[in-house]
């Protein structure tokens, strides 16, 4: 009886988590056409992110670009990739910030901190780079190997925890508290979140490869709320795990899908936008926005899987620094779309 008893209480937390997907009101939205221009002759590859600063401006991490290898030496050397371009608050180019740049290779997140300078997240070179408003590099968390073996080698450790120090395998975004402490999320090859000071000193980690609390199949996405509570997007176990600020385990909001991308707005009612992304060997999977209180309520959701306006292909990044216009970065749909919620 027990047994069955669990069972039983196992298929309603299941049906009920299906039940909040399907029953979330649908908010009326509209995509703006054309929300960024692009030089003649420049085009966007995969978005990995798109952020916005104080002012309105856009800046957007791509993959564009020409990798490159040389494989003739005994220290095979990989350069190239990704690019960061800036655009005006009405979406015309402004200006590529780092090109060429040693640390660009494989974008995966670009983020704006309040003073406005620019994080960028580069999942091959296991570096974070903090650009200042005026494009002065200031900080950089990861290293980037002199060399790549090949062919490639495993990477990372077996549980996925990850060193005790500032190297990633495969980082994928970044966060700050009110303190200015930064949280990365290490997640991919590894499955931790790391914490450093706001002067870039290592303070702790937590995570590994696993489905209990605390555990990881990959952290996509992360963001830290005012009271320094750190929302991680475990997109494989398909749930949200929320943490304080030292990495002890809260809760945990599992009626989301595929959590790939996050975004929680500023002020005194903050919500959590997290996208259900498809898996890009499916397009027609999945794919809708869902909007978020932060105690898990599903207030409502938009959108869905495919090519057209208003639709989505792996959105990989969310901005929402005004609640109802969101920029989308999507990897499958080589775009970033302008939306405006209703």
């Amino acid at each position: 009886m027990k047994h069955f008893t669990q069972i039983l209480f196992i298929s309603v937390f299941v049906a009920g988590a299906g039940n909040a997907q399907k029953q979330a009101p649908e908010i009326r939205f509209d995509s703006v056409p054309n929300a960024l221009q692009l030089p003649a002759g420049l085009y966007l590859g995969e978005v990995g992110g798109v952020a916005t600063n104080s002012r309105g401006d856009i800046f957007v991490y791509t993959r564009t670009g020409h990798p490159t290898i040389s494989i003739g030496t005994a220290r095979p050397f990989a350069h190239g990739g990704s690019r960061l371009f800036q655009f005006d608050r009405d979406g015309k180019f402004v200006r590529e910030i780092g090109k060429n740049s040693y640390g660009f290779m494989f974008a995966a997140q670009v983020r704006i901190d309040p003073q406005d300078n620019i994080w960028v997240v580069d999942q091959m070179t296991n570096m974070v780079m903090k650009f200042d408003p005026q494009d002065r590099v200031l900080m950089l968390l990861g290293r980037k190997a002199e060399a790549v073996p090949v062919p490639a080698r495993e990477a990372g450790t077996k549980d996925g925890a990850g060193q005790p120090t500032d190297l990633f395998e495969r980082p994928t975004d970044v966060a700050w508290d009110a303190a200015g402490n930064i949280f990365v999320a290490d997640g991919l090859s590894n499955a931790r979140i790391a914490k450093f000071t706001k002067d870039g000193k290592f303070v702790k980690s937590w995570g590994k490869k696993g489905t209990g609390s605390g555990e990881f199949s990959n952290v996509r996405s992360i963001a830290v709320d005012a009271q320094g509570n750190v929302y991680a997007a475990d997109g494989g176990n398909k749930r949200i795990q929320v943490f304080d600020g030292d990495g002890n385990f809260k809760t945990a909001f599992t009626d989301i899908g595929n959590a790939q991308a996050l975004c929680l707005t500023k002020g005194a009612s903050p919500v959590l936008y997290v996208s259900n992304s498809n898996p890009p060997d499916d397009i027609d999977r999945d794919g809708e926005i869902y909007r978020m209180r932060l105690d898990g309520t599903i207030t409502g959701k938009f959108g869905r899987a495919g090519k057209l306006l208003k639709e989505f292909g792996t959105v990989n990044a969310i901005d929402c620094r005004t609640e109802n216009t969101l920029y989308v970065g999507e990897i499958g749909n080589l775009r970033v779309q302008k939306l405006v919620l209703h």
